[in-house]
């Protein structure tokens, strides 16, 4: 797993609590779920079956130490009466539009923040607490996804509670299935201007979703792509997904996403 992926030692970075006019964010160095993959199963001989029996304890004790921590963070999340959210999805895919437009529409409703995973720059967080939600973003350097660690780290930060907490992972599309990070469901955003195969190609992450959205609907007239091929294939690996399709330029099904939201949040509420 992320002992072959290249996710790095030592890089991850998570800003403290601030405004959104506040200067640059002050650093967290430390180990990670992540780094230690790399620390310990680096080198890796692919063709050697001791070597590889070694990757895979690793890996089992590197997803064992993670899942206790998702265990504990989503015990916190619980007891704080939050909705946490893991949105998910290759790059591109439109899901930072969509969590802007989904902050600004519920505005005053409910209470919100974000943690905001990127590899490198405050980009995403800086639009988002432009909205006027609190985010604190997570530079995870060569890491290619979120971990529990990370999130628990971040969440202590933003002193948050009795709300939606958005948590926008790395994009890609591998190793964010395998990570829990005590959400309450995965959210995979999934563009019309990528392939219907994703699901097939990308297995683990649509089994593991609650909801599929198809975003950038409005494209669909300019595009040969085919939604129905796209909602079959992600129902092949998972049967009981649920599906939006939604437009973050035109409004397009952000209604029916708000709807989930709600339901969802009233369903935290009520087993805090």
């Amino acid at each position: 797993m992320c002992g072959v992926c290249g996710c790095g030692d030592h890089e991850t970075r998570i800003e403290q609590e601030k405004p959104a006019d506040a200067g640059a964010p002050r650093e967290l160095h430390g180990h990670t779920a992540a780094g230690h993959a790399q620390a310990a199963a680096a080198p890796v001989v692919r063709d050697d079956p001791a070597e590889r029996g070694t990757l895979l304890k690793v890996e089992q004790d590197i997803l064992g130490r993670n899942n206790a921590i998702a265990a504990h963070n989503r015990a916190h999340f619980r007891s704080h009466g939050i909705l946490a959210l893991n949105l998910v999805s290759s790059p591109g895919a439109g899901k930072t539009t969509l969590l802007v437009e989904t902050l600004q529409r519920l505005a005053g409703e409910l209470t919100m923040a974000v943690i905001e995973g990127d590899q490198e720059t405050s980009a995403d967080a800086d639009r988002i607490r432009a909205t006027g939600v609190p985010a604190l973003q997570i530079n995870t350097g060569r890491g290619c996804h979120l971990d529990a660690e990370m999130v628990d780290t971040a969440f202590r930060r933003l002193h948050f509670h009795d709300g939606v907490l958005f948590i926008e992972n790395v994009g890609n599309l591998v190793c964010p299935a395998g990570f829990d990070l005590g959400e309450a469901h995965k959210v995979v955003i999934a563009s019309v201007t990528e392939g219907e195969d994703k699901p097939l190609k990308y297995p683990n992450l649509f089994a593991a979703s609650s909801l599929m959205l198809v975003s950038k609907v409005d494209l669909l007239p300019h595009l040969e792509f085919d939604v129905d091929a796209l909602i079959a294939n992600a129902r092949r690996v998972n049967p009981g997904i649920a599906v939006i399709q939604v437009s973050a330029r035109t409004g397009e099904g952000v209604g029916r996403w708000l709807q989930w939201l709600g339901a969802a949040h009233a369903m935290a509420a009520a087993t805090a």
